[in-house]
């Protein structure tokens, strides 16, 4: 669940309450998910996972219990994987159980709208009884309380054990990556019902009218655009690009003005090995250097996949933007230990 908050305020605003959150609060050697992984759990369904298996199994139940009675208070259950559960994963776990209704969407949509005007970027949750306080707390705030890992290495939680009690923060900014995909033809769909449910935001572009599905999935968003090349002016600093549409012509203008925009995090274009190097020599003769023509990955796709079927082809891009995001990610968080 890429937006826990979203989620949990948008249930109880259908009228799906009242809810139990189960929150991954910590996490000591192996273990199905990492800290910060969360599920709701509601009298009759389940939105995400805290890892499957046998432990939730045993969490939905210990949910559902909850929603039976009148407790309010968080309740915090630790787990041995291998000892209690039966699970090879061997290490343990730390769930939080929160129950919330109605009452709560005031605070929620305050934490949403905190978020959104860049006030806001964790919550710390008070644990024991008494103490079901929820704060919103910026970056600053967080690391001055102790919660310095939070958000790095994909850790989206940290519980901190105090004399008054146990504290539970947690970061309600999303980690995203933007992607814009040009094209939304058999391999851009195939790809999109792969990412969709991961942490990226997509801006699915393409020059021909109707080629999206009737409903696309949250966090992507359709771009007809009559010069998709003209929508790389849009492109943050950071974004990524994927570059697969009907046309060579079309990829070639896409990838000239990707590299004349320059601000793009990551770029990879779709084709044979042939076209790569007809594109390369292409962009050389239109000024750009050899620097900046390596920028482009070219052809795209993990290695080892022989398969051409476009769901094939979409799987290992899938693959290739899950390892280079991971990537990405454990940089970021050895510069910041490192400062």
């Amino acid at each position: 669940m890429n937006d826990w908050l979203r989620a949990l305020h948008d249930e109880l605003q259908a009228g799906r309450g009242p809810l139990v959150r189960v929150i991954v609060a910590n996490v000591r050697g192996s273990a199905p998910r990492e800290a910060g992984a969360c599920m709701l759990v509601s009298a009759t369904a389940e939105v995400g996972t805290i890892g499957g298996g046998h432990l939730e199994f045993v969490a939905t139940r210990t949910a559902r219990e909850l929603l039976n009675t009148s407790a309010t208070s968080p309740r915090l259950d630790r787990f041995s994987l291998g000892a209690s559960l039966g699970q090879c994963c061997g290490g343990i776990v730390e769930l939080c159980f929160q129950r919330h209704d109605a009452r709560e969407l005031p605070l929620l949509a305050e934490a949403l709208r905190a978020r959104e005007a860049g006030l806001a970027w964790a919550i710390a949750s008070g644990l024991t009884p008494g103490d079901a306080s929820m704060r919103l707390l910026s970056h600053a705030e967080a690391v001055a309380e102790g919660a310095q890992a939070l958000g790095g290495d994909e850790q989206t939680a940290v519980l901190l054990q105090r004399p008054q009690g146990a504290l539970l923060y947690e970061c309600i900014v999303p980690r995203v990556v933007r992607l814009f995909l040009f094209g939304a033809g058999h391999v851009a769909k195939h790809l999109v019902q792969v990412l969709a449910p991961l942490p990226f935001a997509i801006e699915w572009i393409d020059s021909r009218e109707g080629m999206w599905p009737g409903e696309l999935a949250a966090g992507v968003r359709a771009i007809e655009s009559s010069d998709p090349d003209s929508e790389v002016r849009d492109m943050r600093e950071g974004d990524w690009a994927l570059v697969m549409t009907h046309s060579h012509d079309e990829d070639f203008a896409i990838c000239q003005a990707l590299l004349e925009h320059g601000h793009f995090g990551w770029a990879g274009v779709i084709g044979s090995l042939p076209k790569a190097a007809r594109f390369r020599q292409r962009l050389a003769q239109r000024g750009f250097s050899a620097a900046q023509v390596s920028r482009l990955v070219m052809p795209i796709g993990v290695g080892g996949i022989r398969g051409k079927e476009p769901a094939a082809i979409a799987i290992a891009v899938a693959a290739q933007l899950l390892q280079l995001r991971d990537a990405r990610a454990a940089t970021a968080l050895l510069s910041a230990r490192q400062s």
